[in-house]
């Protein structure tokens, strides 16, 4: 057992939650997937930011998926400009009892207030960035899946879909089956996004410019929440329907 294991089990105490699909991190794996350093896991911890970990044989920390959904959306938060005191008010106000999923939820909310930042690295900068190590292979399918784009000697990759083409890479689908999903899902996003544009500009039409400008910030965040709730409980209808058919066959 490490020291920072022993250390985290320590400071994290006998309660916990369970690890993601049975899964389970130490605290060096967990900084390692989450690519911050087992010193900022343990600050988090002392801080209230990450709920302590399930203390396992031998008194090892172990972690769970909901550690590194919210040590993501703890990332996505501070690249939004949020303090760290500003970060500790809004987990305060979510539910302790928080899924990964619900978490990942949070994430996409707040990400969607970000710009698109395409940046260019080098071939170790995006395994860092990937929040763990690359293979070619990987890399390979990462670019057949149009989320890095091969610039030289590095890549132009843009962050967030960076965190969202690893958690691919672990899917048992292809690289065309991924691309192919992304296609789908940009075509009927902005078609909904048209048709939401289009309603909120009628029902504003006759009023004045700030006024625009202060309801389109205001409903921004709950669009956005609108359509990942609806998507979510319609994805969960089709896949129910689905398995219930084939379970039926």
């Amino acid at each position: 057992m490490t020291t920072s294991d022993t250390e985290a089990a320590g400071a994290g105490g006998h309660g916990g939650h369970e690890g993601h699909e049975g899964h389970t991190l130490t605290i060096d794996e967990l900084a390692a997937r989450a690519g911050v350093t087992v010193r900022t896991v343990r600050f988090y911890g002392t801080k209230g930011l990450l709920p302590p970990p399930v203390i396992g044989p031998r008194r090892v920390g172990r972690y769970g998926g909901e550690h590194l959904a919210r040590l993501a959306l703890i990332e996505e938060l501070q690249h939004q400009g949020m303090t760290l005191a500003a970060i500790e008010r809004y987990l305060s106000r979510l539910p302790p009892d928080l899924s990964a999923h619900d978490l990942e939820l949070h994430r996409a909310v707040v990400a969607s207030w970000a710009p698109e930042t395409v940046e260019r690295v080098g071939r170790e900068e995006l395994g860092r960035r990937a929040g763990r190590p690359l293979t070619d292979e990987e890399v390979d399918r990462l670019a057949a899946m149009d989320v890095v784009v091969p610039d030289g000697d590095g890549y132009r990759v843009d962050a967030g879909l960076l965190r969202l083409g690893v958690e691919l890479l672990d899917v048992p689908f292809s690289p065309e089956t991924v691309l192919a999903a992304r296609t789908a899902l940009l075509a009927h996003s902005r078609a909904a996004a048209r048709d939401l544009s289009r309603l909120l500009r009628d029902a504003v039409a006759e009023r004045d410019a700030r006024d625009v400008r202060s309801l389109s910030a205001h409903m921004h965040p709950l669009v956005v929440q609108a359509l990942l709730t609806t998507f979510q409980r319609s994805l969960r209808q089709e896949l129910r329907e689905w398995l219930d058919k084939e379970s039926g066959e």
